[in-house]
């Protein structure tokens, strides 16, 4: 038998006035997964979070955690932890104040909160600093003693609503690999809301790609990202070029590059990842070979995304990523002109 989820959502449907922000979702989160609901504002990301933790009502469908319906719950009876995208704390109390809130809340004795206080101080990463006023803490620093809130009673579910959105790039860089480790340590399950995809692609166990209320792909990042179920995902998630095509008779034509591929004939939309058309290496009698001028090169450090026309293809317009090594080796410059090699194995077929 396969174990019960740690949380589990069945046909979740949410309705304001008459529009439907969600289409009867379903969704099984296996206990110490870190998951994240990824999609565009609007999405409906925000609103599922908001049911789970019992801030919002849904209209229809059932929250189970830890083998229990808490559809109905109110939000003090269900057992998680929140961060806020604001972080919300209290400005008038300490950050021993503010992280014991929940413990002073169940009565806990006094001698274990400064225990526990100290304890997730130190996890993360900012011992000493009881006495201090959130006011005195930069916008990382908030976000940790949210963080310690969050985790002070030790809750079954860890819920992160956009926990990193208001920082800057490199905070967020380096709060995300802390809160990946911490969550790691402790094995809570853990569920985070956001729209960044280069967030999810790095933190998450499994990720939940939502659109206009409905999910619309649950898997690993090197799913989401190789393996796109939808047209959607594969636009959502990383950069694609998309090329029309046709499947007819066992081949798929792009442009004037014929491509052996087994399906009904059809038209298609086809998603190439700018890194799977390779610049080398590109040998005599390569398939799938075709030349292409470059139009703009754009830095952004140890790779470019350099932007080529060519013959070959229609729309005659392709981005691919090159290394920086590469065009400097290659003497490659805006005009320069190249010889380019798809991945056939790569191309998604809409």
């Amino acid at each position: 038998m396969a174990p019960q989820p740690s949380l589990e959502l069945r046909d979740i449907r949410k309705e304001f006035g008459g529009f439907t922000a969600l289409h009867d979702v379903s969704l099984g989160i296996a206990s110490g997964e870190f998951v994240c609901f990824l999609g565009p504002s609007g999405c409906g990301k925000t609103t599922l979070l908001r049911i789970i933790a019992g801030l919002e009502v849904q209209s229809a469908g059932q929250v189970w955690q830890g083998g229990r319906d808490v559809s109905r719950l109110p939000p003090a009876q269900r057992d998680y932890g929140i961060v806020f995208q604001s972080y919300a704390l209290f400005p008038n109390l300490t950050v021993a104040d503010n992280v014991a809130y929940g413990l002073v809340n169940r009565r806990t004795a006094r001698a274990q909160i400064a225990q526990r206080v100290a304890e997730l101080l130190k996890l993360v990463g900012l011992p000493g600093s009881e006495g201090r006023y959130p006011a005195q803490l930069s916008g990382g620093q908030q976000q940790r003693i949210a963080l310690a809130r969050a985790l002070a009673t030790a809750p079954g579910l860890l819920l992160l609503d956009e926990p990193l959105s208001a920082l800057d790039a490199l905070e967020r860089v380096r709060l995300r690999q802390e809160i990946r480790a911490l969550q790691q340590k402790l094995g809570v399950t853990t569920i985070m809301v956001t729209h960044d995809q280069e967030e999810a692609l790095c933190l998450a166990d499994r990720i939940v790609v939502m659109n206009q209320g409905v999910i619309e792909q649950v898997g690993t990042p090197m799913e989401i990202y190789r393996e796109p179920a939808t047209p959607f995902v594969a636009d959502f998630v990383g950069k694609a070029n998309v090329l029309p095509g046709r499947v007819h008779g066992g081949t798929l034509e792009v442009g004037t590059l014929r491509i052996p591929y087994q399906g009904q004939d059809r038209d298609a939309r086809i998603y190439l990842r700018p890194e799977d058309v390779l610049a080398r290496p590109v040998r005599p009698g390569d398939a799938h070979v075709f030349d292409a001028s470059i139009e703009k090169i754009e830095f952004l450090g140890s790779y470019c995304h350099v932007h080529v026309t060519t013959t070959a293809l229609q729309p005659n317009k392709l981005t691919v990523y090159l290394s920086l090594n590469y065009l400097s080796e290659a003497s490659l410059a805006v005009g320069s002109r190249l010889q380019l090699k798809l991945l056939p194995e790569r191309l998604k077929v809409f």
